[in-house]
């Protein structure tokens, strides 16, 4: 089991690390191609992959309670609208900065999972949430000269893809997982072709072209390791090695874009990951001692 452990590992930081590049080379189209159709040739890519992928294995035979359908419904609109937040913060936001807010959607999960899916959350893991919440408010440091609108921005896609988690969490495990990432993904897709309609086409060069396949391979190899990661490795151990995308926004950040967070960015982010390591080291340690006490019954 230790050796599937670090497998897991070693295919969890590289998805972070594919997901980080991926990011990186959105940033950089940013400034060189109109949003919505980037958002397009890049969906039509990874829409294309997933509809075969779907396809091949008979996810679209698949026969959905009407709240799945529902539930599947909702997961893509907040998949759009969180798209589009998200795309706005990155454009304008450093990386890391970007990525050390996003770093709160573990506490962001637990917290919402507690009020509204009546999951149980004890004060230890309230504590950490709260001082989860401190760093964040480290990162964007609101009434100061570098908190604007796309900081804002940030923290509304945090709140949305909060909310596409539990409706993910609340599917019935019947629900086929190349089925809703099909659904989501053509719904951005959407988005994009609708709202090129409202930009000056520009026809992407070669070299263009290249970057956008390459962030969208980067998208479907990295959700497939992660897939791969927590099925070869135990979730509590796997799992925490999703904050190693920090590292790679800091490194790549820094090379490609010149940018470096201050102390407080940093701290910020550094309480975020710990609080965010400590609730899943706790949702562990409650799962162990519910199966030992199941097992203890008679």
């Amino acid at each position: 089991m230790q050796s599937e452990n670090l497998q897991g590992a070693f295919l969890m930081m590289a998805a972070m690390a594919l997901f980080t590049v991926s990011d990186t080379v959105m940033k950089l189209l940013g400034g060189e191609l109109p949003m919505f159709q980037t958002l397009l040739w890049r969906g039509l890519v990874i829409s294309g992959v997933l509809f075969l992928l779907a396809r091949r294995a008979g996810a679209f035979a698949a026969v959905l309670s009407p709240l799945d359908r529902r539930l599947v419904a909702l997961r893509a609109v907040v998949e759009v609208i969180s798209t589009w937040f998200f795309l706005q913060a990155l454009y304008h936001m450093p990386l890391a900065n970007l990525t050390a807010v996003m770093q709160a959607l573990p506490l962001t999960v637990t917290l919402a999972a507690a009020l509204f899916l009546g999951e149980p959350v004890g004060w230890k893991r309230i504590a950490a949430i709260v001082i989860g919440f401190l760093g964040i408010l480290l990162i964007v440091r609101p009434g100061t000269e570098g908190f604007g609108l796309h900081s804002t921005y940030a923290l509304i896609t945090v709140i949305l893809v909060t909310a596409r988690d539990l409706a993910t969490r609340r599917m019935s495990r019947s629900v086929p997982t190349f089925r809703v990432a099909f659904w989501s993904m053509s719904s951005v897709t959407a988005l994009g072709a609708i709202g090129s309609v409202s930009e000056t086409w520009v026809l992407p060069t070669a070299g263009q072209f290249g970057l956008l396949a390459g962030t969208a391979s980067c998208l479907i190899i990295a959700s497939l390791l992660t897939v791969m990661a927590v099925r070869r490795g135990e979730l509590g151990f796997v799992t925490p090695f999703r904050y190693t995308g920090l590292v790679w926004a800091l490194v790549l950040g820094f090379v490609v874009f010149g940018d470096w967070p201050t102390g407080l960015t940093l701290l910020g982010a550094g309480l975020v990951v710990a609080t965010g390591l400590f609730t899943l080291y706790r949702e562990r340690q409650m799962k162990r001692a519910a199966r030992v006490a199941a097992l203890g019954r008679p």
